[in-house]
């Protein structure tokens, strides 16, 4: 079965923004190859402007946000879902909730709805009382006028099941092994192999951020450490003043080439994960798939992705025993490679693609259309 599908709640393909472009890259490509037509809606504002990209159609659609700020979130999302509701798509693959849940009565009525619900967005720390508070709502809503639902998470399933009483699919990112090519981009200049540590977020409070480099302050390391990341907001700008006078963390800014993040992962002593509010996080995967050894806070997110696959912290001693403890022998080696099975057994694309492929056709055989409007 062919059919007709739009991808839309993301900023628009290829990507240069963050998890759901990122997935929906590989996906709306994926699923073109095997067949189907797909339409991905992107912001006026995105950097590709073409018509088409490697076969998927691309909708532009006007998105004011970088005029009134995240209001224009939600004048973005309803201005993509008006233009789907002209084209009588088969199914429409919905990335995430926060603006455009609340449109929900304006889903076409004739398309299959299938939400990605995203992490439990209303805990993040970033947020005001109010605008969590929100965030329930809009997550409420998401159930409510969507007839599917995808969990990138097993922890997120299980939450929505206890919730809201709904069965949703588990399908979770993925990632490419590391290649050789890749590999070849390690400049031995800028870093020797294993003599450094790594970490690579955006600068918001939830990624335990200053929890990790507090701890590697007060180690005793002589090896430097390097903060990916843009640092221009208000957190980003905290982070770099309190820690300008350890002339060992390096702060390099945003790095989107991805060959050359892949290759620092892989050169570093250890990678630091710290994000703790989510689903199965990209950039925790692409660390694997590029075979750094990991720490990662104790969290659920985290731990059912990497198991006993990785050192763990909750605060900044733990972060700094690991800092001046860890090593890089057999038991640890046996870590990165068990984390590498993961990636191509379980987290490889082709495999998700599959899982969506699936998921949407079963999803719109299902369908009786009859959704609360």
């Amino acid at each position: 079965m062919k059919l007709r599908i739009a991808i839309l709640g993301t900023r628009g393909i290829p990507n240069y923004y963050g998890g759901f472009e990122h997935i929906s890259e590989y996906v709306s490509e994926g699923l073109v190859k095997r067949g189907h037509s797909v339409t991905v809606y992107n912001s006026h504002n995105h950097p590709y402007k073409a018509d088409n990209w490697n076969g998927v159609e691309i909708r532009h659609c006007y998105d004011p946000e970088y005029l009134i700020g995240t209001a224009g979130q939600f004048i973005y999302d309803l201005n993509c879902l008006l233009d789907a509701r002209k084209r009588k798509f088969d199914a429409i693959l919905i990335m995430g909730y926060t603006s455009s849940s609340v449109w929900g009565k304006l889903y076409p009525a004739k398309s299959t709805i299938i939400t990605n619900m995203d992490g439990l967005e209303w805990k993040r720390s970033k947020y005001s009382p109010r605008v969590q508070q929100f965030l329930k709502y809009a997550e409420k809503l998401a159930v409510k006028y969507s007839q599917f639902y995808v969990s990138d998470s097993l922890v997120i399933k299980s939450y929505l099941g206890e919730k809201y009483n709904i069965n949703s699919k588990y399908i979770p990112y993925g990632a490419d092994l590391f290649s050789e090519a890749e590999r070849e981009q390690v400049d031995n200049g800028e870093a020797l192999k294993e003599d450094y540590f790594l970490l690579m977020a955006r600068m918001e409070p939830e990624n335990n951020i200053e929890t990790i480099l507090e701890g590697f302050n007060n180690s005793s390391s002589h090896r430097k450490f390097k903060v990916l990341g843009d640092t221009s907001n208000r957190f980003g700008k905290f982070i770099t003043h309190k820690f300008k006078n350890d002339e060992r963390i390096e702060f390099k800014g945003s790095i989107f080439d991805t060959g050359k993040v892949r290759a620092l992962q892989n050169n570093s002593y250890l990678y630091f994960h710290g994000h703790s509010v989510g689903g199965t996080n990209p950039s925790l995967l692409e660390a694997m798939a590029s075979e750094a050894l990991i720490a990662a806070h104790n969290n659920p997110f985290n731990k059912s992705v990497l198991h006993s696959d990785a050192f763990y912290f909750s605060n900044s001693k733990e972060v700094r025993n690991i800092v001046e403890t860890v090593q890089r022998k057999e038991t640890e080696k046996t870590m990165v490679s068990n984390n590498v099975y993961k990636i191509k057994y379980q987290f490889n694309w082709e495999k998700i693609i599959d899982q969506y492929e699936q998921f949407i056709i079963e999803c719109h055989n299902n369908s009786n259309y009859e959704r609360i409007v």
